[in-house]
């Protein structure tokens, strides 16, 4: 079986990698173990963003008397569960559709290197056979990351995955970790109505974010009753009992908590085990396939891309590298036009999809100052937003970070209703290398939440209209 290029995996880098391949008239095909579209479409980004609608449903039923509606309703947890699991079956039916419309074979098993050129499939059954290409890309993934302390059964100590699929719902729910999953889902839980309490190692929550944020996500979730321990880990667990017992060491205190159920959400691990890396000499660091701007390893002809590689770990970056290896590939061969231009990883957009939502790009504050920027910092809060207050979502705010001395946009941070849609705005300005002076000099839209980054940038330049 004999192609120009083999994509081992089809999550958001790897299916997107084969279609550009495709596009660009390479005979392209793609090992996949289990289902299209990899964790991303069938057990991350669009499933839990299935539940979180749920979650919002919910909440705004329960405020409908704040919009002068008179309404009522309660989770039917099994139903919400089966609707998330739908959404999925959907868009992994859809990749399914984009394979046979571009061309590329789906061939399924479990890919692992054997040479250079060469991947070995091993089916279902345990046969195998070999698929030959000039060009091998490993895109495939990563999973929930466990500690020692916190091994995964998946039923009283669960990952990401088990969350979403859980037989009931639980009471009470331990989340260790506050990232983008953790958060996510302590947010859904607590809305679904379990007693949430979320351990964090650092000393804030959503740590990679603006302190400003995580101080706001802190008060807001505090507001909605989840429980918060920070500069706090989780040293023991004993799962013998009903539900779980976790042994918290605190600050001040070590403290025992009891739940349900317990979320391991400290992270992702790549899945490069079992590849043939070892054996080809392929170089890794730090859990991660090393590779150049344009993602060759270290062995001409085999790249790596998305979660395996060391970029961040988001189903965007992964897609937008799968593009540009291809795009590489494809200059090199004479079938694209031009060298790609390889990706600015400070100007990545980070999205979290809990209530309220939180978008950043760029630099936080301190990471501007530290870079020795003079700044000019504007933060609008959406209690004065027209929209916000209309919708009934006026909690968080807009921040923008400027150099004072060219006028560059250093970086957007952003807490509150809707605010994963407008982040863009900032991404592409950046790429342009927009001053503060374009950006107030173009008219925005009125009332809308994306006229508050302007509001924001008005404030920074002591131009503030409606503040």
């Amino acid at each position: 079986m004999l192609y120009d290029i083999v994509v081992i995996g089809s999550g958001p880098g790897g299916y997107v990698a084969a279609i550009r391949a495709s596009q660009l008239g390479f005979k392209t095909a793609v090992i996949e173990k289990e289902s299209l579209g990899g964790i991303c479409l069938n057990w991350g980004c669009i499933p839990t963003k299935a539940l979180l609608k749920s979650a919002q449903v919910l909440e705004d039923i329960k405020h409908a008397k704040d919009f002068g509606i008179e309404a009522s309703g309660s989770a039917n947890f099994e139903s919400v569960i089966k609707r998330s699991r739908g959404v999925a079956d959907k868009m992994s039916k859809g990749v399914n559709f984009l394979m046979k419309k571009n061309k590329i074979e789906v061939i399924t098993g479990t890919g692992k290197l054997k040479a250079k050129g060469q991947v070995e499939v091993t089916a279902a059954d345990g046969s195998k056979k070999i698929v030959e290409a000039k060009h091998i890309i490993i895109a495939t993934g990563g999973r929930s990351r466990e500690l020692p302390t916190m091994k995964i059964d998946g039923k009283k100590i669960v990952g990401y995955r088990e969350a979403m699929t859980l037989p009931q719902l639980p009471k009470s729910i331990i989340v260790v970790g506050s990232g983008a999953i953790g958060v996510e889902f302590g947010y859904f839980y607590n809305s679904m109505g379990s007693k949430v309490t979320i351990v964090e190692f650092l000393p804030r929550i959503v740590p990679v974010e603006d302190e400003d944020i995580s101080k706001e996500l802190e008060k807001s979730f505090k507001k909605k009753g989840i429980d918060i321990l920070t500069n706090s880990e989780v040293t023991a667990v004993n799962t013998s009992g009903t539900g779980v017992k976790a042994t918290i060491k605190t600050p001040t205190d070590q403290i025992e908590l009891e739940a349900d159920v317990l979320l391991s959400a400290v992270g992702v691990s790549a899945n490069i085990e079992n590849l043939g890396l070892e054996e080809l000499g392929i170089k890794t660091e730090k859990g991660k396939v090393l590779v150049d701007k344009f993602y060759q390893t270290n062995l001409t002809g085999i790249y790596a891309i998305g979660d395996c590689a060391p970029g961040q770990a988001l189903a965007h970056v992964a897609s937008k590298e799968g593009i540009i290896c291809v795009e590489n590939i494809g200059y090199n061969e004479k079938k694209y036009n031009h060298k790609p231009e390889s990706i600015d990883y400070n100007n990545v957009p980070g999205c979290t999809y809990c209530y309220p939502e939180i978008a950043s790009v760029g630099f936080t504050e301190k990471q501007a100052k530290d870079a020795g920027y003079e700044i000019k910092v504007g933060k609008f809060p959406l209690s004065a937003s027209g929209k916000a207050s209309a919708a009934g979502h006026t909690e968080g705010f807009v921040k923008v970070i400027f150099d004072a001395k060219y006028g560059e946009w250093l970086g957007t941070h952003m807490i509150g209703y809707n605010v994963t849609e407008i982040i863009a705005q900032t991404v592409t300005a950046r790429k342009l290398e927009t001053t503060y002076h374009e950006v107030l000099n173009s008219i925005h839209p009125h009332p809308t939440i994306s006229e508050s980054v302007k509001d924001a940038i008005e404030l920074a330049y002591g131009e503030a209209i409606h503040l």
